[in-house]
């Protein structure tokens, strides 16, 4: 009789470890999550969290953009986590994009990112899924508009419907750490080679066919300033750029729905892959700094001033 109680015990005991073993208590799951949960045993906190007590991020200096090669690591062409392929792009150049944001912190502080490097929760840093490795990004928190500069050197986030994973310090700066996610707005840092990013000019690239304020990258101001300047005259206004087409045809939809047919559009793939939506042409300047104003008093922000060559 002893001994059926002593098994009985240790049954019950082992029972009672495999359950704190179990994810059900951290991912809300079934056991057989802990793979994801663990990234196959790489990572021993199975729920990411804050770091203890709340970090000021003040005293962190801005990033400065500038060139640099794409990493030997994570920047295949395609790649498959659990099951899904994702599509790494060629360029970021142009890039922005709105959604969701989250934070990753401790549980991968000290690992390995995609690109190699070693992830540093207390560094300006992000996870995108498909932009190449780096990209410089300014992120903006449309809730109250702080934005920061962060550096992607890793892949992700893939669960949900979510745009990118910054790093805590990051999420702490645009003031959600605490929140978890935020609705922001993604805007590519891409400086040419040998180049920093300036945040007080605009770059013009007389190269390409679309000659473009390089990223929503400086005021509208300047760029009024520097047109004037070098005799450029800007014919259209860039309100996004999107590696899908369909998000493009809705940002497309709310111009039309704002302005009806007042409004010239055009959305349509460019060279780098991205669906742009244009406004315009606009054969005089007071003409489009007259439609630059009425876009952002309908609540659409950031219009760049672009020329389309013929």
């Amino acid at each position: 009789m002893r001994v059926i109680k002593v098994l009985f015990f240790v049954a019950l005991s082992s029972l009672l470890l495999s359950g704190c073993m179990s994810t059900r208590h951290v991912l809300g799951q079934d056991d057989i999550d802990y793979e994801k949960a663990s990234g196959g045993g790489r990572y021993s906190i199975l729920q990411d969290h804050a770091p203890t007590g709340d970090i000021k991020v003040d005293h962190l200096p801005d990033l400065v953009p500038k060139w640099e090669p794409k990493s030997r690591g994570g920047n295949k062409s395609s790649y498959k986590v659990w099951g899904k392929t994702y599509r790494v792009m060629d360029s970021a150049e142009g890039y922005v994009a709105e959604g969701t944001a989250s934070w990753y912190g401790n549980k991968f502080h000290g690992h390995k990112t995609s690109n190699g490097e070693i992830y540093d929760m207390y560094s300006f840093s992000a996870a995108h899924k498909s932009l190449p490795l780096p990209t410089y990004l300014k992120v903006t928190n449309l809730e109250n508009q702080r934005s920061v500069i962060v550096r992607v050197n890793d892949r992700g986030p893939f669960h949900g419907d979510r745009l990118i994973d910054l790093s805590y310090a990051a999420a702490a700066r645009l003031d959600y750490h605490k929140k978890g996610l935020a609705r922001v707005r993604i805007e590519a840092i891409t400086p040419a080679q040998g180049q920093t990013y300036n945040p007080n000019s605009t770059v013009v690239n007389n190269t390409a066919n679309v000659v473009q304020t390089q990223l929503a990258k400086a005021s509208l101001p300047s760029s009024a300033n520097i047109a004037a300047a070098s005799g450029v005259n800007f014919t259209h206004l860039q309100l996004g750029a999107f590696s899908s087409e369909e998000s493009a045809e809705r940002l497309k939809q709310k111009l039309f729905e704002a302005f009806d047919t007042s409004i010239k559009i055009t959305a349509n793939k460019q060279r780098d892959g991205l669906y742009k939506v244009l406004v315009g042409p606009y054969d005089d300047a007071n003409e489009l700094s007259n439609w630059q104003k009425k876009l952002q008093q309908e609540g659409f922000e950031n219009p760049v001033r672009v020329i389309l060559l013929p």
